[in-house]
């Protein structure tokens, strides 16, 4: 294991740069079964709370697991995590097109979100190891574009080519490329050493922390749980993860069946409007949270709930909306407000942390996050067949536009979270234990 600092001065942003492309294939894999759901609705006579399983089942198992990974993520090289996982969830993305019944759906959902469930942890800590408070912000929320044009290009592409090459398709080339790269990227992924960018600006020799064995898990749990911080943002995470999901699972079929898109159009535009306009914020949030982040503490936290505040608004009118213009602009703009939000994840969760739990914190954070937000499509699902409202789609509309009240929810957590982040002040100074 050699130090970044024997290397090319820029190898911390080649790593950003090669984990942009495993984290695409990540987001593109999970993201391609829902531009298909028409298909597999008109093939197999799936009706939604049925399709809300196959969602949420990838969900849970991503979020059960996330715990163990992160545990697993700090003792163990995590380069070998994230491209072993690569490897193993392109696979499980070949062999849903192997499906026929529902329960090989789930199941092919649920071992995908295994595979997975690794990926974050591992790779959060790692890139957070080549890049100290000055540039985190700016690293990770460049790694969080990839989730937003994987998102784009899964949810197209898998529609596109289900229209002219069969559904099944689609899972065998996304699936075989991920391998690919996983394999070629063992080459060129170094693994750094932990606390690797806090011992290289002094920051842990500032605090006493000279030495980087692993933690216990009684001192790990200790490090992420000493403030009230911590489980405000997991909370918030999760909150604007039942938002998220309820999109990313939901948004063709509603564009499909509400305003009569056609399939790869509702697959584009179900994604397009919304990611590419994150995709296009999460930088200059990150940018933003950085300097504001040198002024006080809990500055990047302020930058997510201003996301969450203004973005409440316009998934209300999405949900409600029956004109197509109204509509696109609203998700547009809901997208610009989620990317401000995402940008922030877990780099103001690393504020509050010292870097040897990083792994298990992020763990722990999907796990919240992702358990509570795979309840979103089948939410969605249940509402749209059992709600009050004369037909499925009136009931879906009311179910879409309730994640405003969610969004708004989140917002007052990471409100609490700043008030304690300010007394407490985390941001300026990792808590050694032992």
């Amino acid at each position: 294991m050699s130090s970044p600092a024997a290397r090319h001065p820029n190898y911390k942003w080649w790593v950003v740069a090669m984990l942009w492309f495993v984290c695409f294939f990540n987001y593109a894999d999970r993201q391609s079964i829902y531009s298909v759901f028409p298909k597999l609705k008109e093939e197999f006579g799936f009706d939604k709370v049925q399709l809300g399983l196959i969602g949420s089942a990838f969900m849970w198992v991503y979020a059960g697991g996330a715990p163990f990974a992160g545990y697993i993520c700090d003792r163990f090289r995590r380069k070998d995590l994230i491209l072993g996982g690569c490897l193993f969830w392109s696979f499980v993305t070949v062999t849903t097109g192997w499906c026929g019944k529902l329960w090989q759906f789930v199941t092919v959902r649920a071992l995908e979100g295994f595979g997975e469930t690794f990926y974050f942890p591992a790779s959060m800590s790692l890139t957070s190891d080549y890049h100290d408070r000055r540039t985190r912000s700016r690293a990770l929320s460049f790694h969080q574009s990839s989730v937003y044009l994987g998102t784009i290009l899964g949810s197209w592409a898998g529609a596109w080519i289900a229209e002219r090459l069969g559904w099944r398709v689609g899972f065998y080339c996304f699936g075989g490329l991920g391998m690919l790269l996983a394999l070629v990227l063992y080459k060129f992924l170094r693994e750094p050493a932990r606390g690797e960018a806090e011992s290289a600006s002094g920051e842990l020799a500032a605090h006493g922390i000279v030495e980087v064995p692993p933690l216990s898990i009684g001192e790990t749990l200790k490090v992420i749980f000493h403030t009230p911080v911590v489980p405000l943002l997991m909370l918030a995470f999760l909150c604007a993860n039942f938002v998220a999901t309820i999109f990313l699972t939901w948004t063709p079929t509603f564009l499909v069946e509400k305003f009569h898109f056609k399939l790869a159009s509702a697959g584009l535009s179900g994604t397009v409007f919304i990611h590419l306009a994150s995709a296009f914020s999460v930088p200059l949030a990150g940018l933003l949270a950085d300097k504001i982040s040198r002024r006080f503490a809990g500055g990047r936290m302020a930058i997510q709930a201003a996301g969450l505040l203004v973005g409440a608004t316009f998934v209300f009118l999405v949900g409600h909306t029956g004109d197509k213009t109204t509509l696109l602009i609203a998700m547009t703009v809901f997208g610009f407000c989620k990317g401000f939000y995402d940008s922030g994840i877990f780099a103001s969760l690393f504020d509050s942390i010292e870097p040897r739990a990083r792994g298990t914190a992020a763990g722990i954070m999907n796990t919240v996050g992702w358990g509570g937000g795979a309840l979103g499509p089948l939410f969605v699902g249940l509402a749209s067949k059992y709600g009050g409202k004369p037909t499925e789609m009136e009931n879906m509309s009311d179910a879409i536009a309730f994640g405003g009240a969610v969004y708004l929810l989140g917002a007052g957590l990471l409100g609490a979270a700043i008030y304690f982040a300010s007394r407490k002040n985390p941001a300026s100074r990792p808590t050694p234990v032992g």
